[in-house]
Formats: structure tokens, C-alpha cells, sequence
């Protein structure tokens, strides 16, 4: 299907003409006249507003955090992926402003909800956050807008959650969906701190509630966006992204699993056969084990699609024992330090303990879900004498503990520091740690990450996930 004049052209199907009040929005999109609102100015939602505002639309992003937006309006850049110069640019000329609240939206043309969505602590998705977003958008709905959907979250979300909200003010003002009014789903796809995919040049998928839905929401997009992939419909683009991440956590859990495998094992590294195995050019994609998974999307999206196979009598058995393995694995990394003080004969109660990264991947400040913070927790609760962090790029890491949630404070690098703890156990390999100072002065490495591989190291002293070496704990 693409957009041609002011029809729908489908292959092989006949031609459906657009509705005014689409044809008028397409107009004024594509003479940048266009408003467009961003509900949520998080890791997804500033990006986006940001590449529109950068394109020449008026841009309003509305967060319930008074101080972000408190810093957006002053022109300060919160998030690191985006260029400081060019947010303070956006917000000075007028293109791109925030609120605290969504009356701004009745001018709204384009509506993106971007905000979160957890799992409750049975596991089960936390849907609060769009229904609350859409109960507050819902008064300022008015002909010709279009209403997107971004936030991860599981089939049938925009069509039995969303699309009911919106509709007992539509039939109000006599608003038909896909003909006065639109509405879509499409998968957000950031990936903090990747400098090469942006929002700019990474495709994107959506899917309408109506053909029309998905032709406006699809040219929506192309103003920011190279390639648009149009689908059948939300519930399509919804499950595509499920997919796209249960993906990456079954193939996590899977060299996770033998990694474990290589421990118990012995003379076999598991980095050394995913390299080997990393040489056939078809029919095989390298993933790497680790101390758990992080972000939002990746530890939360097999528990959003099991619950729903529930409700149809359906066990995704593979998909949440993949989910299993990868939580453990914060359990194993503690069980491998508790090891290693019992080997240099040092006592719980009295002991060091060094993790080196908070944030639950390179090179960025997110610690959402980060294995960091369970394997502090778990290091707390086993009464380990002393546990400190560090991480260049989160200086302050909030921790919730038995007692309450607990605020540690990033140490700085130093020989003396690293050489007065038991066990250093990298976390996360940021680039900017000094490995090699690292590895002369620590009286014993946990490495997590295959960070260490090029530095010279007694290999008594550093025991690598899934080497099985002579070194390993």
C-alpha cells in the first residue's frame, strides 16, 4: 500500500478514496503546517519531538515531571543521545516547547503517546500509564487529528484499550474513527547510546486501526522518518515488536545457558565458540552472555506477551523459561563473588566488594531494570561488609533494599581504591574505564563481559563468565 494523490492504492485491490478531513492533514503535514504533541519527553519521546521540531513542525512535549520540563523550556538537554546545541536551538526559535499538562494539545494535528509500561509485581502489564495519558487526551479530540500509540505493549492494546477511551468523546461530537479522526500503533525503536540507528534513520512499522489510520499515520511518520513499513493492522505492529524483543532475550538466554555450561565444563570458553561460530557468513547471528538483561523493553516483553497467551489458553513455555534464565543470571554473578571471597579467605561480614557499571549497558546512564542494581541488592542482603560502585556516566545510583530504597554515590577510579577491595566485578564494559589500571592493581576480577580480553592479566586473579579456565572461581 502507498499513498498516491488522494487515494489508497492497495495491490490488487481497488482503490479507496481518503476522507477530507486525512486529504487536509497530508496537506498540512507536508507544508510543515502541521502540529505535533508528544506525551511522555522520556528516552522515546524527546527524540521524536526533537526530530520534528528539528524538521520545522511547532513541537509540544508534555511530561508530568514539572523539573524536566522546567529544564526542556530553558533549552537544557537531558538526554544524551541528542545534541545539546541543537535542543537549545529548537526550544529558542519556538519549534519545540513542554508542559506539565495536555491542554496545549487541543491544536494539536499529530498526538504521539509515549510513556511507560512496566509489569506489575505479579508480572502482569502495567497498562495504567496509557490509559491515564488517553483519558487526559481524550476531551481535546477534534476532526482531523491523528492519535499514535509508541509505548511497547502487548496485541490489542490500541484497539481495546486506546481506541474505547477516544471513542466515547468521538460519538459525542459525532466524530467517526478513519474518517473524522485517526488513530495507529507504531513500535518505538530506540536503542540509547547507539550512534550509528537514530531516530532518523532507523525504519519503522505501523498499522491503523482503518486503511485510512494507517496511510495518515504512515505519512506522519515519513516527515521524520526514510522507511515506513505499513502492516495490516495495530495489532500486527503491536506483536512485531514483541517479537522483536523476545528475540534478543531467547538468544541471550541461550548463550547465558551455556555459558554456565562452559563453567561446569572447564576448558572450553564460550566467547571463544561464539567467535568460531561467528565465522559461517549464513544462518547464524553472535549473541553474547552477560550478568542479566536491562532497559525496559528487553526483561518486561515476556511477561507482556505470556500474559496474554493465558487468555487464550496458551503457555508461551519457551518464551518465559528463556525470561527465567536471563534473571538468574544476577543470582549466578553474586553466587561467583561469594565464591571467590571464600577463596581468598575473606569473611562476608568483612568483605569489599567493587561493581564497575550501573547502567545496564555501555556507554550510557540508564539503569532501568540494570543487573547492576539486582546484584548490589542481592550483595546487600547476603551482608556483605562494604558494596560500592562505579560508572563515569551515573554518578548517583538509587537501589531499592529490603529496607527501603538506598541512595549510593559513584567512587572515583583510583589505584588505591581499586586495590583496597576483595573482588572488582565489571558490570557494564563502558569504553571509558581503564582496564589495564584496573587489572594491575584488583586483588581479584569477576568479568562479566569479556572486557578484559586484551589486557595482559594473571589469570589467577580474574575468572571470566563462561571461560572455564584454569583461573575461574
Amino acid at each position: 500500500m502507498h499513498f498516491q494523490s488522494d487515494t489508497l492504492v492497495y495491490d490488487g485491490v481497488r482503490p479507496a478514496p481518503l476522507p477530507a478531513p486525512a486529504r487536509e492533514l497530508l496537506d498540512r503535514l507536508e507544508r510543515r503546517e502541521a502540529v505535533i504533541g508528544v506525551i511522555g519527553l522520556g528516552y522515546v519521546g524527546l527524540p521524536l519531538a526533537v526530530e520534528y521540531a528539528g524538521r520545522g513542525f511547532r513541537t509540544l512535549g508534555i511530561d508530568l515531571d514539572s523539573e524536566r520540563v522546567l529544564r526542556l523550556n530553558a533549552g537544557q538537554n537531558y538526554n544524551p543521545d541528542l545534541d545539546d546545541a541543537l535542543v537549545r536551538r529548537l526550544v529558542e526559535t519556538g519549534c519545540l516547547r513542554a508542559a506539565d499538562h495536555v491542554e496545549g494539545l487541543a491544536g494539536a494535528d499529530v498526538v504521539f503517546i509515549c510513556v511507560p509500561t512496566p509489569v506489575t509485581e505479579h508480572k502482569d502489564p502495567d497498562t495504567s500509564y496509557i490509559r491515564r495519558a488517553t483519558e487526559a487526551l481524550a476531551p481535546h479530540l477534534h476532526r482531523g487529528q491523528l492519535v499514535v500509540l509508541k509505548s511497547t505493549t502487548y496485541p490489542n492494546t490500541t484497539e481495546g484499550l486506546v481506541q474505547p477511551i477516544l471513542e466515547r468523546v468521538a460519538r459525542e461530537r459525532g466524530l467517526v474513527l478513519g474518517r473524522d479522526y485517526f488513530l495507529a500503533f507504531s513500535p518505538e525503536r530506540i536503542d540509547p547510546g547507539n550512534r550509528q540507528f537514530t531516530t532518523a534513520n532507523t525504519p519503522v512499522v505501523v498499522g491503523g486501526v482503518t486503511a485510512a489510520c494507517t496511510e495518515v499515520a504512515a505519512t506522519a511518520l515519513a516527515q521524520i522518518v526514510a522507511h515506513v513499513h505499513r502492516v495490516s493492522s495495530p495489532k500486527v505492529a503491536e506483536m512485531e515488536k514483541l517479537l522483536e524483543n523476545i528475540f534478543r532475550s531467547v538468544n541471550i538466554a541461550l548463550v547465558n545457558e551455556l555459558a554456565r555450561l562452559c563453567d561446569r565444563m572447564g576448558g572450553v570458553s564460550v566467547w571463544e565458540v561464539i567467535e568460531a561460530a561467528s565465522t559461517k557468513p549464513f544462518g547464524f547471528m553472535p549473541f553474547y552472555p552477560g550478568p542479566g538483561l536491562g532497559g525496559h523493553c528487553i526483561p518486561i516483553d515476556p511477561y507482556y506477551l505470556s500474559w496474554l497467551a493465558r487468555r487464550y489458553d496458551f503457555e508461551t513455555s519457551f518464551i518465559t523459561l528463556s525470561a527465567r534464565v536471563n534473571e538468574e543470571m544476577p543470582f549466578y554473578v553474586v553466587e561467583k563473588v561469594v565464591e571467590a571471597l571464600a577463596r581468598q579467605g575473606v569473611r562476608l561480614a568483612e568483605a569489599r566488594v567493587l561493581l564497575l557499571g550501573a547502567a545496564f549497558k555501555k556507554n550510557v546512564d540508564d539503569t532501568r531494570h540494570s543487573p547492576s542494581e539486582k546484584v548490589l541488592a542481592l550483595l546487600c542482603r547476603k551482608g556483605v561488609g562494604e558494596v560500592a560502585y562505579s560508572d563515569p556516566h551515573v554518578p548517583v545510583f538509587r537501589v531499592p533494599l529490603a529496607e527501603g530504597v538506598r541512595t549510593f554515590e559513584g567512587i572515583a577510579l583510583t589505584a588505591e581504591a581499586v586495590a583496597s577491595f576483595d573482588v572488582v566485578v565489571l558490570l557494564t564494559d563502558h569504553d571509558a574505564f581503564p582496564y589495564e589500571e584496573i587489572a594491575r592493581q584488583a586483588r581479584y576480577i569477576i568479568d562479566t563481559r569479556n572486557a578484559f580480553k586484551e589486557v595482559a592479566c594473571n589469570p589467577e586473579k580474574i575468572y571470566l563468565l563462561g571461560r572455564g579456565l584454569a583461573g575461574r572461581v
